[in-house]
């Protein structure tokens, strides 16, 4: 074979190679776009024992393209959303429901809890990261000028991002490394709120109902600023999301030590019809088992 014939052929296979592996990124890539949009196939759905067996393999098989498309922006921001949601929704409710007669078994739930939010919130800041180059270490040096760096786009990151670390630090109190990142988790959330305080109908508004009964150094009274928060939250998701109800019932209304108003908004929260909004129904329904756990828990929470 002469040198031109067989630089030729390098050159050929070469360009196969190249070739083969782009059509392979752009597969994965199509991949993980499908897989990061299809939350709405869960949230719309009707059975949570269905969604808790099906969640961990859905969530293995993002890791799994993610590990071929490690930028995937979508891809990183449905981690975080889907670690954060299966850690509060079906592992961390269980513990609380089962604590009277198993608590070891509801200590190694909130373990594993802890450790999926941290899961949820490592990848929501590499989503950031991706986005903004060295975002992650800037937000410790400089938290101002990274925060400063974000756009209405980056809303959705920031709040799994900062709901995520919330929940892990919420379950790690006798860890001091942990609890050094509240004051970022926090900063997230306000820029997110910042941006855009509307954002998924209130979704956020619904978040600080519950922060604001234990934020550091808020200013004036904290029950004011939470039920500021309850009323645009239910304002803006038009009286549908029984999170919202669930959030300030066991915030204000146990802080209150007020029985009458905790079981008149567990009772607006069961009477939603789950099936108004399809997109909060596997929501709604976890948050009505929630207002029903919490409805036998009076003795315990009023006396």
């Amino acid at each position: 074979m002469s040198l031109k014939v067989l630089s030729c052929a390098l050159v050929g296979a070469a360009a196969l190679v190249t070739s083969s592996c782009s059509i392979k990124q752009m597969a994965m890539n199509q991949v993980g776009d499908a897989l990061s949009g299809g939350g709405t196939v869960f949230a719309s759905d009707e059975d949570p024992e269905l969604i808790k067996d099906a969640l961990p393999f859905s969530l293995k098989l993002m890791e799994s393209v993610l590990a071929e498309t490690p930028e995937h922006e979508g891809l990183l921001v449905a981690l975080a959303s889907g670690f954060t949601q299966y850690g509060y929704g079906f592992v961390q409710l269980e513990a609380d429901e089962i604590e009277d007669d198993d608590y070891d078994r509801a200590l190694e739930l909130r373990l594993r809890a802890k450790k999926l939010y941290f899961r949820a919130q490592r990848y929501g800041l590499r989503s950031l990261d991706v986005a903004y180059p060295g975002f992650a270490l800037e937000l410790k040096s400089d938290q101002e000028k990274a925060l400063s760096r974000l756009g209405a786009n980056d809303v959705e990151a920031l709040y799994w991002t900062g709901l995520a670390w919330s929940a892990g630090i919420a379950l790690a109190l006798d860890d001091p490394s942990a609890l050094g990142g509240l004051g970022l988790a926090e900063a997230l959330m306000e820029r997110a709120l910042e941006l855009d305080p509307d954002w998924d109908s209130g979704t956020l508004h619904g978040f600080f109902v519950t922060y604001e009964m234990s934020r550091i150094g808020g200013e004036g009274d904290p029950i004011e600023r939470s039920t500021g928060h309850f009323r645009r939250a239910k304002e803006l998701s038009n009286g549908m999301l029984a999170s919202v109800y669930v959030a300030y019932a066991e915030s204000v209304a146990v802080d209150k030590d007020d029985k009458e108003l905790f079981v008149s908004l567990l009772n607006e929260a069961l009477a939603i019809d789950v099936d108004a909004r399809t997109e909060w129904r596997l929501s709604n329904l976890i948050y009505q088992r929630r207002a029903e756990w919490l409805l036998t828990r009076l003795d315990w929470l009023f006396f």
